[in-house]
């Protein structure tokens, strides 16, 4: 069961891909599937996979897809691993969707996960969603808290943006900024979105 703040999440990451035009996306971190089973009903996507360390929430999803008609299950591939060190096999994709997931990497890894999402798999788009922590007063998150215990970190808006700017720039990527479920005048939205566009020179030359 999904709460409304989770669909309103996965549907604006989903309208992200469509204006992106990506038609072979990468659900890195992909759990039990929300996004991928709404994604696999894409009639522009033809390929998707999904990519996690947890073999029973693979399994969970693989029992789910195999009720979904051949035409539908046959774009997905589930992989179980860490995408912090991905095979080749996964270069050349369109996109590449990090939903709620950077934040349950520790800190101090991200230079890890910049080096294998964004120059190892060099997807044409990236996009990443993740909790904005001055959200949290109006969910009554207590300030010395974050609102799962497996998140290692939460950040701000102005903490998040000055990460993905610092990224894109070192990765030559355009990057652009989205509220998710709305936006409060003084605390933003409870999701904040980050869309990494390939910078139109390395476009050209991914092509060559």
């Amino acid at each position: 069961m999904t709460t409304r703040l989770h669909e309103q999440r996965l549907d604006a990451v989903r309208l992200a891909l469509r204006r992106s035009g990506a038609r072979t996306v990468l659900d890195l971190g992909c759990g039990e599937g929300p996004l991928l089973r709404r994604l696999v009903h894409e009639p522009d996507i033809l390929r998707i996979v999904g990519i996690d360390q947890s073999a029973v929430a693979l399994q969970r999803l693989r029992t789910v897809l195999q009720q979904e008609p051949w035409a539908v299950r046959r774009k997905a591939d589930l992989v179980q691993g860490c995408f912090l060190a991905p095979d080749r096999s996964l270069t050349g994709f369109d996109a590449a969707i990090l939903v709620e997931t950077i934040e349950h990497i520790e800190p101090e890894r991200l230079s890890v996960l910049e080096r294998a999402v964004f120059r190892d798999l060099s997807p044409e788009t990236v996009v990443i969603s993740t909790p904005n922590r001055e959200f949290n007063v109006l969910l009554g998150v207590p300030r010395h808290r974050h609102r799962h215990p497996d998140h290692r970190f939460e950040w701000d808006r102005q903490k998040f943006q000055s990460w993905a700017v610092r990224l894109a720039r070192r990765s030559a990527y355009d990057v652009q900024f989205e509220d998710v479920a709305g936006a409060h005048p003084v605390y933003g939205g409870p999701t904040q979105m980050a869309i990494f566009k390939k910078a139109p020179d390395q476009r050209s030359r991914s092509r060559i």
